[in-house]
């Protein structure tokens, strides 16, 4: 690319990334383009791509090979494929949907090695082994009958993770896709990445492996992080195409080892953070994961409080995203304050860690949706039953008539009322995991209810409005202003206001900034890369404006690291009064 006075920062970086990136390829040299936030990896992956289409598309054809690229999401892999335009020597897939369609051939040694995996080991003991069963892979839920095995999303990657180990297995998937592209690699099962790592990397042999993605970014604790190797070649995607000067500065301040330029370094906004140092009308909360926040009124006064004080310095709030990385104002926010309080761990309702608020969240809510559109096809897809399950018209009436029953208590009763029922109607049926709890809960005392931490839970989320659960339905899937760090990794907003407190089991903001940059014990690497990356993300979503405000309390070290990024005038106290 010829450059002009017309071509702006931004756009420099991302072409000296890309001249790289293209060197790589026709050299056939492993390598990994780390690309923050803003800086158009997708981009990149695209021309990646194009670039081979262009270069080696015809032979791949005809010599019925492709080059696969893993992707994150059905969305990502949709976007891929319109992008290049179906082209047939690209096989864009989820890594799921990649990894069945390598194994699914290997039926022997499928048979095989399902039987070690621990998840199965109970069903087919009860089912007197694999037997002459094929092994197959449809909804994504564990099952078995006479004729087939149906295997779990994560049931394919540990068999696919077992047949690299096979030599032969390896020469197949290289003959048939000479080059892999893994999308967000450091978000990819750290299983298989290592497997990637091992076998293909490190011993230099098998397809050119090339990694898109930003270590900073993992936010999901099963991912790869950062994937380095002396055969891996490193590429630093230094620009940003999202952000205004002054969040991008911050940024930068973060993370000096990939510093970023800007498309428009005369744009401007704002970044400010305000904590909550100065309140002395009460008591700070306590407790583990709760200790040094405010308490939920208060934190809610203070929320309303900077909503009043950004709009009157120009913010919009039609065009602002706030994100909530703390649970205590979330909930009440949402209105699902008691589904809050009925689980000691956070992670067990937002990230549908706990099989009854997976199934009601994923299954049932999305099935009433479904039903109430009707979009019959869509609901029993979401429910695993199939549309033959309805034989009769009396089966349709029957079918209709409990889905109206469901959708009705659901307005009306608990979460225990609408679990009873579906027990009854078995549309949709109870998960394994969620039945056998349920019966557990049913056959325990009081007494010994209280001595499990489970069936504690599960008993005081049974008592609660279901109306709650619809609340956090809407939450975790991204329909209402709010967010957490789930569904809004690779978005933009114009502008930004992230709410940082306690609540979660797994981040303590006071403790990252006390411990930033490398201040933090080696067994604590893990915790304190976490907090690292999602404060990153949620810093790096903006494009104009930004703001921050805890409360929870900083020490006077904390308030310090963020002096050092955002700048001094930038960092105070907000006040009433």
């Amino acid at each position: 690319m010829l450059e002009t006075q017309q071509t702006n920062p931004a756009e420099k970086a991302a072409q000296r990334a890309l001249d790289e990136m293209f060197e790589c390829i026709r050299a056939r040299q492993n390598f990994r383009l780390e690309a923050g936030a803003g800086a158009g990896k997708t981009y990149s992956l695209v021309k990646a791509l194009r670039l081979i289409i262009n270069e080696q598309g015809g032979t791949l054809q005809r010599r019925s090979q492709q080059v696969a690229c893993i992707t994150y999401t059905n969305v990502a892999t949709d976007e891929i494929i319109s992008r290049t335009d179906g082209h047939p020597a690209v096989n864009a897939s989820t890594i799921h949907s990649f990894c069945w369609d390598l194994i699914k051939s290997f039926q022997p040694l499928l048979k095989a090695k399902v039987s070690e995996i621990d998840a199965w080991s109970e069903k087919l003991e009860e089912a007197g082994g694999v037997g002459t069963r094929r092994i197959d892979y449809d909804l994504g839920y564990r099952s078995i009958n006479e004729t087939h095995l149906l295997l779990h999303h994560d049931d394919v990657l540990t068999l696919a993770i077992a047949l690299m180990e096979q030599r032969k297995f390896r020469q197949i998937l290289t003959a048939r896709f000479p080059i892999i592209f893994i999308d967000e690699y450091q978000d990819t099962n750290a299983g298989f990445a290592n497997s990637i790592l091992q076998h293909f990397i490190v011993s230099c042999t098998g397809p050119l492996i090339g990694l898109f993605g930003d270590s900073w970014q993992k936010i999901y604790r099963d991912g790869s992080g950062l994937i380095e190797h002396e055969n891996l070649k490193q590429i630093g995607k230094e620009a940003n195409f999202r952000s205004v000067k002054d969040i991008v500065d911050v940024l930068n301040s973060m993370r000096p080892d990939l510093p970023q330029e800007v498309e428009n370094p005369e744009a401007t906004g704002s970044v400010a953070v305000y904590h909550s140092n100065e309140w002395v009308e009460g008591t700070r909360r306590k407790g583990s994961h709760w200790k040094g926040d405010l308490p939920t009124e208060d934190a809610h006064r203070f929320l309303e409080k900077l909503r009043e004080l950004l709009s009157n310095e120009g913010w919009d709030f039609d065009k602002t995203k706030i994100l909530m990385l703390t649970h205590g104002v979330l909930g009440a926010e949402q209105n699902y304050a008691q589904i809050v309080s009925a689980f000691r761990y956070n992670d067990s309702f937002i990230k549908k860690e706990d099989p009854h608020i997976a199934f009601l969240v994923d299954t049932v809510e999305p099935a009433c949706a479904a039903f109430q559109n009707g979009r019959y096809g869509e609901m029993f897809v979401t429910i695993g039953a199939r549309s033959d399950c309805i034989r009769s018209l009396e089966d349709k009436h029957t079918w209709a008539r409990n889905m109206r029953s469901l959708i009705e208590l659901r307005e009306t009763g608990t979460i225990g009322d609408v679990l009873d029922l579906l027990k009854e109607t078995r549309r949709p049926r109870l998960p394994h995991t969620v039945q056998r709890t349920e019966t557990e809960l049913a056959n325990t005392s009081p007494e010994d209810i209280e001595k499990s931490l489970t069936l504690t839970q599960i008993y005081k989320l049974r008592e609660i409005p279901y109306t709650e659960l619809i609340s956090l339905a809407l939450f975790v899937n991204d329909h209402t202003p709010f967010s957490t760090k789930h569904g809004v990794k690779g978005a933009e907003f114009e502008n930004v206001l992230v709410v940082l407190g306690r609540g979660w089991n797994h981040y303590n903001w006071n403790q990252f900034l006390e411990w930033f940059p490398n201040r933090f014990q080696a067994n604590k690497a893990d915790f304190y890369e976490r907090n690292r990356n999602l404060f990153y993300v949620v810093c790096s979503r903006p494009k104009k404006r930004l703001a921050l405000l805890f409360t929870q309390e900083l020490s006077e070290v904390a308030l310090d690291t963020l002096r050092s990024w955002f700048g001094e005038e930038n960092v105070n106290p907000l006040t009433f009064g």
